[in-house]
């Protein structure tokens, strides 16, 4: 039994040395992990019966035993090397056998598969072209093939409009003149009602004291009184020639008669050879309103207060008596005026009215800047990844009604300088309430500007073949459903606000980008794999899966630092990594074996002693045995 016992020792001790020296040998395997041989005794027994004082048989090797604690994460220049910190195992596809590894140097095979040094493809969840995470599981693959371009089908622009601002434009309704009936001296009495936009009416009375009293200049300064209205008048006075003239101061005698307003103006004639010198005259005399000169043979007085001018003149020889000339009214209303209408008989102004021009000074004009408050620029794509410069322009308009807790601005779009969405004609209207928050565009609560109307062009500005508008009657819905058909594309205006600050772009982003070209690789803690492109996009590709058993140990090892699944592991349980009980992941490292190189060198000289010790054991038994065969 001795020889037995012996020889059961110099095995144990035989595997002992075996673990060890398959530990010290891949003290630099990454992903490797060590291993420990345990041992139990060995005792003869028969049935029913131990015997009273049993004598063990020896040692036997009971299992081998793996140890998967962490091992140390260093870093390498491959940003395919990964390392698993925490629980889990690579899940590999080995020609149809499924593989679990800690060993994470991975690279690219010629079909773009994510490979380790033996060909075995890593597997994950795979990402459709959209870049979106799908949840199916399957061979890890980098498409090295160019990024298809995206049209542009969201605009999303987050802006502050400067409360502060002032209107820049100004629209004023041109009445044209008009004056007091034919042969009148005077404007008649006239009431009538002002409309504005807030819907407020205020009648005004012209009330004339008498037909031959109120002036072009009276009715002025009723006009000028009334909130949005305003007014100028002139009188120009033609009834006297020059030969008249000269005829009479050559007859001596000479008088001149002249009354502004009802009010007699005295001209010094001393000295009046002539007609000329009487312009003189007349220039000099008390009326700073009145001015005379000789045109087209004729004497014209004009009066730039548009008050009655009466003139005459008396000699001894041509004598003309006094006649009076009333002026003429030229009114002008702001845009808040919506409608001017006569309460009585006479329609003067209401007939000017309806006569009226708009003039509009500091239009917009988006090649001059003088004209809006604010823009701001960014670039959409076509559907063949061309670029395009859109431009949004901001002009702060008068505020609806009364001006009471809400403000309007205008919005023009232009795309390579031509403008869309119709806004060349009919500007879209963006309301913000007393808050500065968006309320409305054209009467959107949510802000949106559907431009339907854009054809991509080439730089001579002729269409580069890209998709263009929708077809009449195509019916266009916001969002734009995927994939997109046409060039229609949604300017989402919804954060934007109003303050008293200065005008600011918070955030702008648009969803389209040129073709690309695969420019490097990036790893997230996640594990998901981000392509990067030559046109700045970013995309991922797919998401490395991993592997946790509830018996790691039960995993059998198979070679190539890789296990499989056995009855005692339990089935894999497989995630992402970085949830549950999964570690992350670190991107250009490794896991270095977690064996402990001193601990090992050590177990060798135990397993040495084991050896001799056991070996010695068998030596003493044959001495024995010997000495009992040479008995006489």
């Amino acid at each position: 039994m001795a020889f037995n016992t012996g020889l059961s020792g110099l095995r144990a001790s035989s595997v002992d040395l075996d673990v060890t020296g398959n530990n010290i040998a891949n003290a630099s395997t990454v992903g490797f992990k060590s291993s420990q041989a345990q041992f139990g005794d060995l005792y003869a027994s028969g049935f029913l019966s131990a015997g009273t004082n049993p004598i063990g048989d020896g040692v036997r090797v009971q299992d081998v035993k793996q140890n998967f604690g962490q091992g140390n994460i260093s870093f390498t220049d491959n940003g395919l090397d990964l390392a698993i910190n925490g629980d889990g195992f690579f899940v590999l596809n080995n020609g149809g056998e499924v593989r679990y590894s800690r060993a994470g140097q991975f690279g690219i095979d010629k079909d773009g598969f994510v490979t380790n040094n033996q060909n075995m493809r890593v597997q994950g969840f795979v990402a459709d072209d959209d870049g979106n995470l799908s949840g199916i599981r399957g061979d890890l693959q980098i498409e090295t093939d160019n990024l298809a371009p995206r049209r542009t089908t969201n605009l999303r622009s987050d802006l502050n409009l400067d409360s502060r601002e002032t209107v820049l434009e100004r629209r004023v309704a041109d009445m044209g003149d008009y004056t007091a009936p034919a042969g009148a001296t005077g404007f008649p009495s006239e009431t009538f009602e002002i409309t504005y936009a807030d819907g407020s009416v205020v009648s005004v009375p012209i009330n004339a004291a008498g037909a031959t009293d109120f002036s072009a200049a009276d009715v002025v300064d009723v006009l000028n009184g009334q909130d949005g209205l305003s007014a100028s008048a002139t009188t120009t006075y033609e009834g006297m020639s020059e030969a008249d003239l000269n005829a009479a101061i050559a007859a001596g005698n000479f008088s001149f008669d002249l009354a502004v307003g009802g009010v007699t103006v005295p001209v010094d004639t001393t000295g009046v050879t002539d007609a000329a010198s009487l312009v003189s005259a007349i220039n000099n005399a008390q009326a700073p309103t009145i001015s005379a000169s000789l045109t087209g043979g004729n004497l014209r007085l004009i009066d730039n207060r548009g008050n009655n001018v009466t003139a005459g003149f008396t000699s001894d020889g041509p004598n003309q008596a006094p006649e009076t000339t009333v002026g003429t009214v030229r009114p002008q209303a702001d845009r808040e005026i919506t409608d001017i209408a006569s309460t009585s008989g006479a329609t003067n102004l209401t007939d000017s009215w309806n006569a009226r021009n708009i003039e509009i000074t500091n239009q917009f004009n988006p090649l001059d800047q003088r004209t809006y408050n604010h823009a701001t620029s960014t670039t959409v794509y076509d559907s063949l990844g061309n670029s395009h410069e859109m431009t949004q322009f901001y002009v702060k308009q008068p505020a609806p009604g009364n001006g009471v807790g809400v403000s309007e601005w205008s919005v023009y779009l232009q795309i390579d300088g031509e403008f869309v969405a119709g806004t060349d004609q009919n500007p879209y209207q963006a309301r913000f309430d007393q808050d500065g928050e968006l309320q409305s565009v054209n009467g959107d609560p949510n802000g949106e500007i559907l431009i339907s109307d854009w054809t991509p062009k080439d730089a001579d500005g002729t269409p580069n073949g890209a998709d263009g508008p929708p077809g009449p009657g195509d019916n266009i819905t916001t969002p734009i459903p995927e994939p997109p058909t046409t060039s229609a594309f949604v300017l989402d205006l919804g954060n934007t606000t109003q303050y008293g600050s200065n005008f600011g772009v918070n955030d702008q982003r648009q969803n389209g980008y040129a073709t690309g070209r695969l420019s490097g690789l990036d790893v997230s803690d996640q594990g998901v794999l981000f392509a990067r492109y030559t046109n700045g996009q970013s995309q991922s590709l797919g998401q490395v899966a991993l592997a946790s058993f509830n018996n790691t140990n039960g995993l059998s090892p198979v070679g190539e630092t890789t296990w499989v699944e056995t009855f005692e592991s339990g089935q894999p349980i497989i995630g992402a990594p970085d949830t549950g009980t999964l570690g992350s992941i670190k991107a250009s490292s490794i896991e270095e074996s977690n064996v402990d190189l001193s601990a090992e060198l050590v177990n060798l000289i135990i397993a040495q002693r084991n050896y001799q010790a056991n070996a010695k054991t068998i030596e003493t038994s044959d001495a024995v045995t010997q000495t009992v065969i040479n008995l006489r």
